[in-house]
C-alpha cells in the first residue's frame, strides 16, 4: 500500500492547488482480491482471534426470513461474553473510545456495555464489490477535498491514504439503490418522558443505481423526501433534499413545505451546524447519518486503525416487537437491548478550519473497516471539552444485502438529554425496491403531494 508519510506530503502539497489526488496502482488494487476484502478491510483475523477472518459477511438471509418481513436476529442464542461497567472499564480502556469512557463514567451503573462475540456480517452485492475495485483505480479527490471524480455507486477509496478519503468513503458508501421506510425520532426529557415525531422516508440513490455513470447523475448523490406523519401539529410537513456530490460548487438543494403556511419554500440553510429539525437543538444537520455534507469546514486527519468496542449487529433494537417505551430511558437508551462487538475501525479526527463558524471545534469518527459506516463519533466544544457522543447501531438488511443503521442517537453530556432516531412502532419493514423514479423527487412533485 501507499506510504502514509508520502500521503501526508501529497495532502499538504495539493491542499491549495485544487489538483486531484492520484488513484492507486493496479498492483495495489489487487490487494482487494488478496489480503484485503473487496471493501478494503483486513481480510484476516487479529492476533488473538477475537476479531475473526472475514468470510463473506451475511450475504444470505437466515432460514425462515422472507422478503417483506422485518429482519430477524441471525444469532438468537448469542449471550454477552462480558459486560463493561463504570467499575471495570479500566480493564478495557485500550479498547474503548473516549466517548464510551465518558458515558460509562457519567451514567454508570445504568449505562453499561454488553460485549458479544464479534461477527463480521457486513456484506454487499457482487456488482458493488466490482465497483470498489474500479473506483480504487480511478477515483480522485478534487477541489481541495470538496468533490470527487471518476467514481460511482459506492465508496471511492477502499485503500485510503488520509482522513478526507475515509470520510468520503462514508458519505458515498453503498446503501442500496432506493429505500422507503417509516420511523420515529424523539428527544427525551431528563426524566425520560418524550413525544415521538413520526416520519416517512423515501430515498433515491442516483449515485448508486446499477449502470449509472457520473456524468449522468447531475452531481447528485441521492434524493430524499420526508413526510411528517405525527404529531398533528407537524403532520403534513414535507422536506425535499437533493444531496450533491460537490456541495461547494453546487450546494445542497432543499425545500420545506409547512402545512401551516401551505407553501413550499427553499431551505438554503439546511446544512452544517444548523439545528436538525425536531431535535430540540441536540443535533446539527451534518450529524444526520453520523456525518453528511461538504467536508470543507474541517481539516481531516487519519489517526490510524484501532480495535474498539463498537455498536454492531443491533438486531435486538431492530426487533419488530420492540417499541419506543422499551428503548427510551432517562439519559440514554435501554442498554439491555444494545450489542457491542470488537471491530477494527479507522479513526479520523476533524479539526475546525480557522475562520469557520461551527458549534463543534473538533470531532472524532470511528469508521467500520468492513462497511465504511461511521459507528461512533465524539463532538467537542470550543474549549476542548467533550460535549456530545453519537452512536449508530447497525444491521445487515437482507433484501439487498446492505449494512446500514437501524437506530442512531446523540447524547448531550451537558444537557443530560439525547436525540434518538429509528424508533419503530411495528411499522412495515424497510422496502429496498419501492420502484421510485427520479421525477418523483422534484420540487413540483413535492408541491403536488403536499396539496393532496
Amino acid at each position: 500500500m501507499r506510504s502514509r508519510v508520502a500521503a501526508g506530503i501529497t495532502m499538504l502539497a495539493l491542499a491549495g492547488s485544487g489538483q486531484a489526488f492520484s488513484a492507486v496502482s493496479v498492483t495495489e488494487a489487487e490487494q482487494l482480491r488478496q489480503a484485503l476484502t473487496p471493501v478494503g478491510a483486513e481480510r484476516g483475523a487479529n492476533t488473538s482471534g477475537s476479531i475473526p477472518e472475514w468470510t463473506g459477511g451475511l450475504s444470505e438471509p437466515p432460514a425462515g426470513w422472507r422478503r417483506g418481513q422485518t429482519e430477524v436476529n441471525p444469532f438468537p442464542d448469542d449471550e454477552p461474553l462480558f459486560v463493561i461497567t463504570a467499575n471495570n472499564m479500566h480493564l478495557y480502556e485500550d479498547k474503548l473510545s473516549e466517548g464510551s469512557l465518558k458515558m460509562l463514567e457519567q451514567y454508570g451503573p445504568d449505562f453499561f456495555m454488553p460485549v458479544y462475540q464479534t461477527r463480521r456480517t457486513a456484506a454487499f452485492p457482487e456488482h458493488v464489490y466490482d465497483k470498489y475495485y474500479e473506483n480504487a483505480l480511478s477515483a480522485e479527490v478534487l477541489d481541495n477535498g470538496n468533490g470527487v471524480r471518476d467514481t460511482i455507486m459506492t465508496s471511492p477509496f477502499p485503500i485510503p491514504e488520509n482522513g478526507l478519503e475515509v470520510i468520503w468513503n462514508h458519505i458515498l458508501r453503498y446503501r442500496g439503490e432506493e429505500v422507503s421506510f417509516r420511523s420515529a425520532s424523539a428527544t427525551p426529557q431528563v426524566d425520560g418522558s418524550y413525544n415521538p415525531v413520526v416520519n416517512q422516508y423515501d430515498y433515491y440513490f442516483a449515485y448508486s443505481k446499477k449502470g449509472a455513470e457520473l456524468e449522468d447523475i447531475d452531481n447528485k448523490i441521492f434524493y430524499l423526501k420526508t413526510d411528517t406523519i405525527s404529531p398533528s401539529t407537524l403532520a403534513g410537513t414535507i422536506t425535499l433534499v437533493h444531496e450533491t456530490l460537490d456541495q461547494v460548487r453546487s450546494p445542497r438543494l432543499a425545500w420545506r413545505y409547512d402545512a401551516g403556511s401551505r407553501r413550499l419554500r427553499r431551505s438554503p440553510n439546511l446544512a452544517y451546524e444548523t439545528d436538525l429539525p425536531n431535535s430540540s437543538s441536540l443535533r446539527s444537520v451534518d450529524q444526520k447519518d453520523m456525518y453528511n455534507g461538504a467536508p470543507d469546514q474541517y481539516h481531516w486527519k487519519l489517526k490510524g486503525k484501532r480495535e474498539v468496542f463498537v455498536p454492531y449487529n443491533a438486531y435486538k433494537l431492530h426487533d419488530k416487537s420492540v417499541r419506543p417505551d422499551d428503548v427510551i430511558r432517562a439519559g440514554h437508551i435501554n442498554q439491555e437491548l444494545a450489542r457491542y462487538e470488537l471491530h477494527r475501525v479507522w479513526v479520523v479526527e476533524a479539526t475546525r478550519r480557522t475562520g469557520i463558524k461551527h458549534i463543534y471545534d473538533r470531532r472524532v469518527f470511528y469508521v467500520d473497516e468492513d462497511s465504511w459506516q461511521i459507528l461512533m463519533s465524539e463532538e467537542y466544544d470550543e474549549d476542548g471539552n467533550l460535549w456530545r457522543v453519537s452512536e449508530a447501531h447497525n444491521i445487515s438488511y437482507y433484501q439487498v444485502p446492505v449494512f446500514w443503521t437501524t437506530m442512531e442517537m446523540t447524547y448531550d453530556l451537558k444537557a443530560r438529554r439525547y436525540y434518538i432516531d429509528g424508533l419503530d412502532q411495528n411499522y412495515p419493514a424497510y422496502n429496498f425496491n419501492p420502484g421510485f423514479r427520479g421525477k418523483e423527487f422534484t420540487a413540483s412533485s413535492a408541491r403536488r403531494a403536499a396539496r393532496r
